[in-house]
């Protein structure tokens, strides 16, 4: 599915969620349905996530990207950009996707771009924009996610 690019983060913020056992690098990796899907995350900062997604291996049996798809791209750089606002004494739970598909893609690559559209002290919503390689919008996203207070082990209190 194309070469594997890594996000660098200085090693404090990988050692600071690895107290909370938070494997910050498998977390960007989008986990293992991101890698069956070969999404990639290309930048990350709590203002702006891009990934990238290829249509191969992603369609329904129409030869399209499926929906479900766009949505793991949407929801995956979401959580990542909501994580990233809440910090390490926090962790992300998606609470609410809603996904518009404006177009069909048969093929090349899709690139998701999230940007904040609230981010306080118990939600983040985040804006997804998916566009195809000729950048026409495909799909437009938005996720809410909860904002809990981490605890050790990287669970949640009840």
């Amino acid at each position: 599915m194309g070469e594997q690019t890594t996000v660098q983060f200085p090693q404090e913020i990988i050692d600071e969620y690895a107290a909370l056992g938070v494997d910050l690098p498998a977390l960007f990796s989008a986990g293992h349905l991101g890698n069956r899907m070969g999404v990639q995350i290309i930048e990350a900062a709590p203002d702006r996530v891009v990934g990238t997604m290829p249509v191969e291996g992603n369609t329904q049996p129409y030869g399209l990207l499926h929906g479900g798809a766009s949505a793991v791209l949407a929801e995956t750089l979401g959580s990542i950009g909501s994580m990233l606002h809440g910090g390490s004494s926090k962790i992300a739970v998606g609470v609410d996707l809603n996904c518009t598909h404006h177009r069909g893609v048969r093929s090349g690559l899709v690139t998701g771009v999230a940007t904040p559209v609230h981010r306080g002290r118990t939600t983040a919503t985040y804006e997804i924009v998916i566009t195809d390689e000729q950048d026409k919008r495909v799909c437009t996203a938005r996720l809410t996610c909860l904002l809990r207070d981490a605890t050790a082990g990287g669970t949640t209190g009840a």
